[in-house]
């Protein structure tokens, strides 16, 4: 018999304090977000009660009624949609493309053309707001489509660099046979590569989406009309003009928190793998 050395009670008191505290880290994070859903169905006189209750006495929609009949939130939200949606499957196809290439190619100037696309991660991106700003002056997309998500599928050297790292990983011997089969360069890269790089093209998915679904600067410079807002603007305007009304201004936060909310709920698992998988080999 092995004496008790006490190493499992340790274990059990160290994983004890470990839960404990992520579980008030994780109630503290969520409180803000209970405290917004809780007061968006709620009076004005209970909104104003003292002291503060997460109790709902006498629950309401006429926040959400007020909400969608003083402010046009659905063109709101397909405006923010289509701009996130477009941004992103062109940058997870882009990027995937692009890290394919600098992963698995040489090619003169590779390394080069590589280190000044992370060279430009160090840029500030407020330094391109201006420039920015001309440049979709000069060429007519104020107040479009084009304005908002040309220029937002630039800023895609994050993606590159995250799916080089991941298809770095990847064996070459798994592209030798694709090509004594027969294959094209196109077609190593749909059939080998793309279903390789889920957990990866997920993540980078789900972060551009949420990057743009929350972009506020770019459209605040490139938009001057209401039809084209987006839920960020929307939200701003809401607060300005509507902000002694604080129900219908929580109802509008739950509707812009609602979409990212539940993608981030559908694809937590792949954030989680592919962060985890990503970026093993340099």
């Amino acid at each position: 018999m092995f004496p008790d050395t006490g190493i499992g009670k340790e274990s059990l008191v160290i994983k004890t304090f470990i839960y404990v505290f992520l579980i008030a880290g994780a109630v503290t994070m969520a409180l803000p977000y209970v405290w917004m859903l809780v007061t968006s169905f709620k009076p004005l006189e209970e909104i104003h009660a003292f002291p503060p209750t997460f109790m709902i006495k006498n629950p309401t929609l006429q926040p959400y009624k007020d909400l969608f009949s003083m402010m046009p939130m659905m063109r709101y939200m397909f405006n923010s949609l289509f701009v996130a949606g477009a941004v992103t499957l062109f940058n997870v196809f882009a990027t995937s493309l692009a890290g394919y290439a600098f992963a698995k190619h040489k090619f003169w100037g590779r390394d080069i053309i590589f280190f000044l696309f992370i060279g430009s991660l160090m840029i500030p991106w407020q330094v391109n707001i201006i420039p920015g700003f001309v440049i979709v002056k000069k060429l007519g997309w104020l107040n479009s489509y084009k304005g908002l998500i040309i220029p937002s599928m630039a800023w895609c050297a994050f993606g590159i660099f995250l799916n080089r790292q991941f298809i770095y990983s990847i064996p070459d011997d798994l592209i030798d046979a694709a090509r004594i089969d027969g294959c094209s360069e196109f077609m190593i890269y749909r059939k080998v590569i793309l279903p390789l790089i889920r957990p990866v093209l997920s993540t980078m998915a789900i972060f551009t989406f949420l990057q743009q679904w929350n972009n506020f600067v770019w459209p605040l410079v490139v938009i001057h009309t209401s039809r084209m807002r987006t839920i960020p603007l929307a939200l701003a305007v809401l607060t300005g003009q509507f902000g002694s009304k604080f129900a219908m201004v929580m109802a509008g936060a739950v509707v812009a928190t609602l979409p990212i909310l539940i993608v981030y709920l559908v694809f937590q698992k792949y954030i989680i793998k592919g962060v985890a998988m990503t970026g093993l080999k340099a």
